[in-house]
C-alpha cells in the first residue's frame, strides 16, 4: 500500500469519527417531527376510521410528549418493513416489537416496554388440540399460519414445526381470513394480541402456550437507526422514569396489559 493511499485512508476514518461525534453531540430537536412506523396489531397499534390507536401508541405519545416533542406522524407498513424502513430513515421509530440478537444487528431498541408469551388462535374448541409449537410439529395434517419477518417463525422451526406446515400471510387481517376459511388450523402470534382477535371473532378461540418457570419470557421495546443517538438517549430517559408508574399501568390495562406484561421489564434491568 502507497504512503498516499494510506494517508487518504487514515484521513477517511479521521472524518468518519468527526461526524459521528458532531452527530452523538447535537441535541434533539423538540420541534421536529417525529415520524413512527406501525403495523394493524391490536391491541398494540391499529387504524381506525383515521386515527391511530393501541397500547404502544399512547406509551410512545406518552413518552415523547414528555420529552417535549408534540408534532408525531404515523406511518403505516408492514411487519416485514419495520426494521429496513427504519435503518433506512425512512422513519425515525417503530413501534415495540421483539428484541432478538439478529434484529440487534441492523437497529438500536430501547429499553424493553413488555414481556409477552406466545399463543395461538385457533377455531372455538381448538379441534386439533394445539396448546404448543412442538404440538404442531407432531401432526403432519396441522397447518400453522405466520407473517413474515416475526419471530413465531423461528420459534416454531425450532420446536419441529416443518417448512411443509407453515403458510405465510403479508398481515393479521389475512391471516385471520384464512383461518376462518379453514385454509389454516392456527395463526401463532403474542397471546395478548390473540385474545383481542377471538374478542373480534366469536368463532375463534386464543390458546396461551404455557412456558415453564426457567424460561426467560420475551421482551419487546422501540427501535431506531443505530445513528439516532440524541432521540434513543432521549426515549430510554423517559422510559426510564415512567414505566411501572401508576399512570402508565391504568394506561396499559384498558388493553389487556396488566402486571404480568410489565413488572418482569420493570424489575429487571437493563
Amino acid at each position: 500500500m502507497s504512503r498516499r493511499l494510506l494517508a487518504v485512508i487514515i484521513l477517511l476514518l479521521n472524518f468518519k469519527v468527526m461526524q459521528a461525534q458532531d452527530f452523538q453531540s447535537k441535541p434533539l430537536d423538540k420541534h421536529t417531527k417525529i415520524k413512527i412506523a406501525y403495523v394493524d396489531e391490536p391491541p398494540f397499534y391499529w387504524t381506525e376510521d383515521s386515527s391511530v390507536e393501541g397500547a404502544d401508541i399512547e406509551l410512545a405519545e406518552a413518552i415523547l410528549h414528555a420529552i417535549g416533542i408534540t408534532d408525531i406522524e404515523y406511518i403505516h407498513t408492514t411487519f416485514e418493513n419495520l426494521l429496513p424502513g427504519v435503518q433506512a430513515g425512512k422513519w425515525d421509530m417503530n413501534v415495540p416489537i421483539f428484541v432478538t440478537s439478529e434484529r440487534e444487528k441492523t437497529v438500536a431498541f430501547s429499553t424493553p416496554v413488555w414481556a409477552l408469551v406466545d399463543g395461538f388462535v385457533v377455531l372455538k374448541g381448538n379441534p386439533k388440540n394445539l396448546t404448543s409449537y412442538e404440538a404442531v410439529g407432531k401432526r403432519a395434517d396441522v397447518r400453522l399460519g405466520l407473517i413474515p419477518g416475526q419471530v413465531q417463525f423461528e420459534k416454531a422451526k425450532a420446536a419441529g414445526v416443518n417448512d411443509s406446515q407453515i403458510i405465510m400471510f403479508k398481515d393479521q387481517p389475512e391471516v385471520i381470513a384464512a383461518l376462518l376459511e379453514g385454509k389454516i388450523d392456527a395463526f401463532a402470534a403474542t397471546a395478548i394480541g390473540n385474545n383481542s382477535i377471538a374478542k373480534a371473532n366469536p368463532q375463534l378461540e386464543s390458546i396461551p402456550h404455557q412456558i415453564t418457570d426457567k424460561e426467560e419470557i420475551p421482551v419487546g421495546a422501540f427501535s431506531f437507526n443505530k445513528e439516532s443517538i440524541a432521540l434513543i438517549n432521549a426515549v430510554n430517559e423517559q422510559l426510564c422514569v415512567y414505566l411501572g408508574t401508576e399512570d402508565h399501568r391504568t394506561k396499559m390495562a384498558k388493553y389487556g396489559i396488566i402486571d404480568t406484561e410489565i413488572d418482569p421489564v420493570v424489575n429487571k434491568k437493563y
